[in-house]
């Protein structure tokens, strides 16, 4: 019998925070199985614990191995932490961005549709990651996590931003009353919704997103156009499991450290 090679951890890289270690990581090269089959990094997956527990530690050793993980128990906020050290997964503070000036920590964000975000300043040695869901971008999110990394010395025009595989404009179908909630925090944030069916449009989060770190002014911003919603072999979607009547969905991770 032939012995099944694992298949390796797929790391997307963005140009933008080149000689930074980081990585927006998808579902291959994992060991969970069933519906969160692959490199599931969601605790509240109903996934088997230990299966969590080696999906991370593959993530860390793909991305900056011998670094401690540092995550936070995510609640679409746009609060963002400091974390000088890790801290056990049990005490995890609630809130949606991490940014930190310690070396050996790699932050971490899981996602499964929102929109993950790492952010550099190299020279500052100052690094952040966002979790950017439709209601932490409209919240501030990326702006509270600009504005931190500038209490640890950061300059925002020497930041450097990249966003990862998120659910595209094509997949994602909102209603009026959804964009209108965008339109009354800012009316050019209508470039980010195009029209679909009657009483609906097609919401560019990316975008969105983009554009909220670009009208912050800070040194540049890297879309990776990473669909989570049309590539089931690469990633882990809410919205897809949710329309195939599946009964959990995976999380990826991305990573950045120091």
């Amino acid at each position: 019998m032939v012995e099944k090679v694992p298949e390796p951890v797929e790391v997307n890289r963005a140009g933008m925070l080149a000689g930074v270690a980081h990585g927006f990581l998808g579902r291959r090269g994992g060991v969970s199985t069933g519906e969160v089959a692959g490199l599931n990094a969601g605790l509240g997956a109903g996934d088997d614990d230990g299966a969590v527990t080696e999906n991370r530690a593959r993530a860390v050793t793909a991305v900056l191995p011998g670094a401690e993980l540092v995550t936070v128990y995510q609640v679409h906020s746009p609060d963002c932490v400091m974390a000088e050290a890790a801290w056990p997964i049990a005490e995890r503070p609630h809130a949606d961005a991490i940014v930190t000036r310690t070396s050996g920590l790699l932050l971490g964000i899981v996602t499964a549709d929102c929109a993950p975000v790492l952010l550099a300043d190299r020279e500052a040695g100052v690094i952040g990651a966002a979790h950017a869901g439709w209601k932490g971008a409209i919240g501030g999110v990326t702006d509270r996590t600009i504005e931190a990394m500038e209490e640890l010395g950061a300059s925002r025009t020497r930041i450097a931003a990249a966003i990862g595989p998120c659910i595209a404009q094509a997949s994602y179908e909102v209603d009026d009353g959804f964009r209108e909630l965008f339109l009354e925090k800012d009316a050019a944030a209508g470039a980010c919704f195009s029209a679909g069916r009657a009483g609906h449009w097609q919401f560019d989060l990316e975008g969105y997103v983009a554009m909220r770190l670009e009208s912050a002014g800070i040194g540049g911003v890297e879309r990776l156009g990473l669909d989570t919603y049309a590539a089931p072999e690469r990633f882990y979607s809410y919205r897809r499991a949710t329309h195939h009547g599946e009964a959990t969905y995976g999380r990826q991770l991305s990573l950045i450290g120091l």
